[in-house]
């Protein structure tokens, strides 16, 4: 079997961020969230990694990220564009809005020869993460049902002090497998306790800690991108109608669909870990200090890539 792939998000232009987070420096010595992501990935066993980016910042990203990880690990790059529909489907007139992570990741079916990971690019999982993906990955395959893994983080080390933020809220049953995936789109810190909303803010309903929810860190067999292709036309011929401009097709979508019908497992194996991220501008102040103090540790060197 060849060594599993990791496949990074990073077609996102971080709009509440206000610029291209991916490549944006998290140290004095240049290195991105991405880059602490693949240099977890590498030591945990990863053979390849599939960057998923846009046409408008391919000279960018390959100049200031991609051309010195490329150094140490195997690079591809696949290009998440509105046009990359299936024969007979076009962009609908005015359609700016991408269409969502699970159209990214099958962008890249035609480069993946292995079971993956997928993850974004701007968030921070820690080694253990990449670590439990690797051992998965390697020592599990579909049977009579697909055989798939989530890292869930507590709902606690996932939200920012600076705003709210979007998660998947799981429903994990007594043998650790995903039962449901919830999208609350507007979670934020109500006191000491996250909460939702669904009515912008006029009233929030509480988050147990350690409610695990997903960070779109996964992985996946083969057999999951077959999935999430032959899917995506119907998924076109039922949302164009009604949303043309703003529909997604998300990957938990797809996993959620494969539970619902019963041929999918999907273990979750719950981190302790903290998430760091870059949803706004103001928490980067946070991800610093903290690579940093990792850095002190000796969970990194000082320069990943020398």
């Amino acid at each position: 079997m060849n060594k599993p792939i990791l496949i990074v998000l990073a077609a996102g232009m971080g709009s509440r961020y206000g610029g291209l987070k991916q490549i944006d420096p998290v140290d004095s010595e240049g290195h991105t969230l991405l880059d602490f992501s693949v240099y977890d990935a590498k030591r945990a066993g990863f053979g390849k990694v599939i960057f998923i980016i846009k046409h408008s910042i391919e000279k960018d990203f390959k100049n200031l990220v991609g051309n010195r990880i490329a150094e140490f690990i195997d690079v591809e790059y696949v290009f998440q564009e509105n046009d990359r529909l299936p024969k007979g489907y076009q962009v609908p007139r005015g359609r700016v809005k991408p269409f969502g992570t699970g159209h990214a990741v099958l962008c890249a079916a035609p480069l993946v020869d292995a079971p993956f990971a997928v993850i974004n690019a701007d968030d921070y999982y820690g080694l253990r993460a990449f670590q439990e993906l690797y051992s998965y990955l390697t020592t599990h395959k579909d049977d009579d049902k697909y055989r798939f893994v989530m890292i869930g983080f507590h709902i606690e080390n996932t939200v920012t002090k600076n705003g709210h933020v979007a998660r998947g809220i799981c429903k994990v049953d007594h043998k650790h497998h995903l039962t449901d995936i919830i999208e609350r789109t507007r979670i934020e810190m109500r006191g000491k306790s996250a909460a939702f909303t669904l009515d912008d803010g006029a009233s929030w309903k509480k988050i147990p800690d350690r409610t695990p929810v997903s960070m779109n860190c996964w992985g996946f067999t083969q057999g999951f991108m077959k999935e999430i292709v032959a899917r995506f036309p119907a998924f076109l011929d039922r949302e164009l109608k009604t949303n043309p401009l703003k529909c997604e097709y998300f990957l938990p979508g797809v996993v959620s669909q494969l539970l619902k019908e019963d041929k999918a497992v999907v273990t979750v194996l719950e981190s302790d870990e903290k998430w760091y991220g870059v949803t706004y501008k103001e928490d980067k102040k946070t991800v610093t200090e903290a690579i940093k103090a990792m850095k002190k540790k000796g969970i990194y060197p000082l320069k990943l890539w020398a």
